[in-house]
């Protein structure tokens, strides 16, 4: 498991420290850098005619500053050039450069002190080695020899900490802009894991109400006309056996037909329940991939519905059941796309479904529309003969909500209302082709 920066920063050592072992390390540097200036210290003192504790006093405090150098690396390379004349301070000048140029200072100022470093070094170094070659009596040496030395002794002892500081710098950034990415990946990824996960959520509110609508649709209407059946076969059971026969025999084939069409909708969703099933435990993106396929194949299988070429057989139906039903088409019909066609159908179904649950007794008039671009249906149902009359069918007030529901999903206007003679109309126009939700048409 990784760590971000704000646990990282929360974790940290004292003061400017970000970690507790970074802190030990410093001072543990800082005390040998220490140890260090005061053994030199001592040879500084006796060769400057100061007393030693003077020069052993200034070695610690020079070398203690080490402690400071991830705080201010550029004091701890001035302190460094500072004392170098006095032949001090090595660890404090090599630990100090390579904090420097692994530092985030910007890069003119590191090559600023570290051109100041190598030319006190190389002062200093040139002094030493003229100064031992002085002191060999008969010695010959060229001209170019102890400059050459200097220099090669200067560079040696300042370029590999900036190289290496550089080095561990740059790599760091990197690894930090590399674990600042990983971080905002993971936040990338938890927004769309949510926003899968809401997506999800509308997708299964969605499905629950096309099942819920497709249920209305397909059940109600088989099972309102087989309680209109049941009724006449109840009135007529005793003055007309043969009448009451035959209407039994339509009630059977309903219900046979609402049976069928039950079993072909439970095996849609037992079906989806396998795949769900199959599915759970994945990554959250997959199954959203999983289930988007399913809702398409799904979509494909809804193109095998019902059409308006069967609104004649819808229509007998009724009519057997003892509606005086008519129909009137206005236009040639066309080529529509299957949810289209579907959509009219069941609009016409749940108004006829409506007229037997409310409007017993009372004829009916289908109207329908071919037109350029789209298709217009209306079923009006005239007062009927008797209030409360008929099978007395119960409504739960979702067959005009399931209407409106399918009319504007494919962009098209739903109206519906009562009639000045008592009676009450629904009327819905579809476009040819469906198009995006007409929420703001009707």
């Amino acid at each position: 498991m990784t760590t971000t920066g704000e646990e990282r920063r929360a974790a940290g050592g004292p003061w400017w420290w970000e970690r507790r072992r970074s802190a030990v390390l410093d001072g543990g540097l800082a005390l040998g850098s220490a140890l260090e200036c005061a053994v030199e210290g001592v040879g500084f003192a006796e060769g400057a005619g100061l007393p030693v504790g003077i020069g052993v006093l200034l070695g610690v405090v020079a070398g203690s500053v080490l402690v400071v150098r991830r705080r201010w690396p550029v004091a701890v390379v001035l302190v460094a050039i500072a004392i170098t004349p006095a032949e001090m301070g090595f660890l404090l000048a090599t630990v100090g450069l390579y904090t420097l140029a692994a530092s985030q200072v910007p890069r003119r100022i590191i090559g600023v002190t570290t051109g100041m470093s190598l030319a006190a070094t190389l002062i200093v170094t040139l002094m030493r080695t003229h100064q031992g070659v002085g002191d060999i009596a008969g010695s010959r040496i060229d001209v170019w020899f102890l400059p050459l030395m200097s220099v090669l002794a200067s560079v040696a002892m300042t370029a590999p900490p900036v190289l290496l500081g550089l080095y561990v710098g740059a790599r760091r950034r990197l690894m930090e802009s590399l674990r600042d990415r990983a971080d905002s990946l993971e936040t990338e990824l938890q927004l769309l894991a949510e926003r899968a996960e809401e997506r999800a959520d509308w997708a299964r509110g969605e499905e629950r109400t096309r099942i819920a609508r497709e249920m209305h649709d397909v059940v109600a209407h088989r099972v309102s006309l087989m309680v209109v059946h049941a009724a006449a076969v109840q009135a007529v059971a005793l003055k007309d056996p043969q009448k009451a026969v035959k209407n039994a025999a339509l009630v059977g084939d309903m219900g046979r037909q609402a049976l069928t069409e039950l079993r072909e909708m439970l095996g849609v969703l037992r079906a989806g329940e396998a795949l769900g099933s199959s599915v759970r435990g994945a990554v959250p993106l997959a199954a959203v991939g999983v289930a988007a396929a399913a809702a398409a194949t799904r979509a494909g299988a809804a193109e095998d519905g019902p059409s308006l070429a069967e609104l004649e057989e819808l229509l007998g139906q009724s009519r057997a059941a003892g509606m005086k039903v008519e129909l009137s088409v206005q236009g040639e019909a066309r080529g529509y796309a299957p949810e289209v066609e579907q959509t009219a159908y069941r609009v016409v179904q749940e108004a006829l479904t409506n007229v037997h649950k409310h409007a017993a007794g009372a004829g009916a008039m289908v109207r329908v529309a071919h037109r350029e671009g789209e298709v217009a249906m209306q079923v009006e149902n005239g007062a009927p003969p008797v209030r409360g009359g008929g099978a007395m069918l119960p409504s739960g007030g979702n067959g005009l909500v399931g209407m409106r529901e399918r009319v504007l999903a494919l962009g098209g206007v739903f109206v519906s209302g009562e009639t000045e003679a008592g009676g009450f109309r629904v009327s819905a126009v579809l476009p040819a082709q469906p198009g995006p939700s007409g929420a703001g048409r009707a």
